[in-house]
């Protein structure tokens, strides 16, 4: 494993210095032009910053375009002549477009590297939400929603590939810190879009414009991070340099990479078991120096790409994506709805708001709580349990006294919605390799999302059809019952690579 946290954690865009020895014998020591131990290391620690700031602009970025919406919806939909049954097909877009773009996601990763993916994704939020509230109309208002929500799917999906490749040794630490800002992000949203509208004119329009802002500003992280087409597609060519385990560079014949080995090579290189990287400096066709030296049973390739998992044979990753898809389902019901609960219970607009606001901040000290503490444990099944049941007790406080105990509800319903973060610890702990963790995170998300599709459009229609929030609230409630059964499963000590080899 010292040669995986030497590479992860090298600069992914500095250019480095080959010596053009021949194979079998040593490399030259380094030349002035390669830049001194410190200057590579303040190099390797700048990266890691812009790293640790992209990573979290981009995930305030990941829900604001749903919550500032859901404070808002009674507005659009008077705005825009909405019934409640177009409500709810609006509340689900979000799901439908994280599991139709969410699945392309490392397919692009690998084409142009996963960074430059993400400051794509942010563009498109950007775009998205400037142009959502005056396109007019329904349908363009829903196309413009949806090219937000297409760069919000590829950035969820690629956010715990990024952690696992640059931060292999601090999953559970940065999955906390971009879990904790993406509930920062949605409870600000939702806390300050109504007050926001009313500062600006209370033009609804305006109030969903302005987190386009946002979403720009995360752009700007990962710019130095993007590589050109040319760059990636050499990236995935075979590695020109394969690092012992004291991290020196050892040349070897083929193709030439004079650049340090990206997340999108990572990703399509990796595989279980033994890899090239860990192996002794020596390539097919080559011969060991040392006298007596040992020789492996196979050669490594470093020329051969490894074959893709079969995910979909891994009981595990249905169990996590099905995990997924339930807690997707009572967030984005909550998310789209639960506000308009609140005003119907006899709340004003700007309480209901920060009601909403109060279930999402929750999320912002459990979410770096949550995934280091799962790291810390053999089985994630008691933290699933401790969430459903609080979920539970929120949604009966819902249908019995909507009013009378708000606060507590929305801080109730606020800890079970942190199973969202659970289920990222998780896809970063039930793959071993940069490869699966990329290959169970587009499942687990993209299937999980696709489950998550038809709730929060059956709530808008059981409140259209029975005039009042007693079903909708008993369909929440019967579906944490599963999800915390599939969590109890998806938490079992197990990897996707052994299950999916068997």
């Amino acid at each position: 494993m010292a040669s995986e946290e030497t590479r992860t954690k090298s600069s992914p865009h500095i250019r480095t210095t080959e010596s053009s020895a021949s194979p079998g014998t040593a490399e030259p020591a380094p030349t002035a032009t390669a830049g001194g131990p410190t200057e590579k290391s303040a190099t390797r620690a700048w990266t890691a910053r812009l790293l640790m700031v992209g990573i979290v602009l981009t995930a305030l970025n990941l829900r604001p375009a749903i919550t500032s919406l859901g404070a808002l919806l009674e507005e659009v939909r008077d705005g825009l002549g909405m019934s409640g049954g177009v409500a709810g097909l609006l509340t689900s877009v979000p799901p439908v477009c994280f599991a139709v773009f969410g699945i392309m996601a490392p397919r692009l990763a690998r084409r142009f590297g996963p960074a430059t993916v993400v400051c794509a994704g942010m563009a498109a939020i950007a775009t998205g939400l400037v142009i959502r509230p005056w396109v007019g109309g329904t349908a363009g208002f829903l196309a413009a929603s949806a090219l937000a929500l297409m760069g919000i799917a590829v950035s969820n999906v690629l956010m715990p590939v990024i952690v696992k490749r640059w931060f292999p040794d601090r999953v559970g630490s940065m999955t906390g810190l971009y879990s904790m800002a993406l509930a920062l992000g949605t409870s600000a949203a939702a806390a300050v879009t109504v007050p926001l509208t009313d500062a600006l004119g209370g033009n609804w329009r305006s109030g969903l414009g302005v987190w386009a802002a946002l979403a720009a500003v995360a752009v700007l992280p990962w710019i130095p991070f993007v590589r050109d087409r040319r760059g990636d597609t050499r990236g995935q060519e075979s590695h020109a340099r394969v690092r012992t385990a004291d991290g020196g560079p050892t040349t070897t014949p083929g193709p030439r990479n004079g650049d340090a080995p990206t997340t999108a090579t990572a990703m399509a290189t990796s595989t279980p078991g033994p890899r090239t990287e860990d192996a002794p400096a020596r390539t097919e066709g080559t011969r060991d120096t040392a006298p007596g030296a040992p020789a492996p049973a196979v050669p490594a390739r470093a020329d051969t790409a490894p074959p893709a998992l079969r995910i979909t044979r891994s009981p595990i990753a249905w169990a996590l994506a099905v995990f997924f898809g339930l807690q997707a389902t009572a967030a984005y019901i909550t998310m789209g709805w639960m506000a308009q609960i609140f005003r119907d219970a006899g709340l004003s607009a700007g309480t209901a708001g920060l009601l909403l606001a109060v279930t999402m901040v929750m999320g912002v000290p459990l979410a770096f709580v949550i995934p280091r503490l799962a790291t810390r444990l053999p089985h994630q099944g008691p933290i699933v349990i401790v969430l459903g049941l609080c979920g539970l007790a929120g949604y009966a406080g819902l249908y019995l006294a909507p009013a009378g105990g708000a606060w507590a509800w929305a801080v109730l319903l606020g800890i079970a919605n942190c199973a969202f973060p659970l289920a990222l610890t998780m896809v970063g702990m039930r793959a071993r390799t940069g490869a699966g963790v990329a290959q169970l995170s587009a499942f687990a998300q993209s299937a999980g999302y696709l489950i998550s599709v038809p709730g929060p459009l059956l709530v808008g229609v059981l409140y259209q059809s029975s005039g009042g929030w007693g079903l909708p609230i008993a369909l929440m409630a019967g579906l944490m019952v599963p999800q915390m059964a599939v969590g109890v499963l998806a938490g079992r000590n197990r990897t996707v690579e052994d299950e999916a080899a068997r």
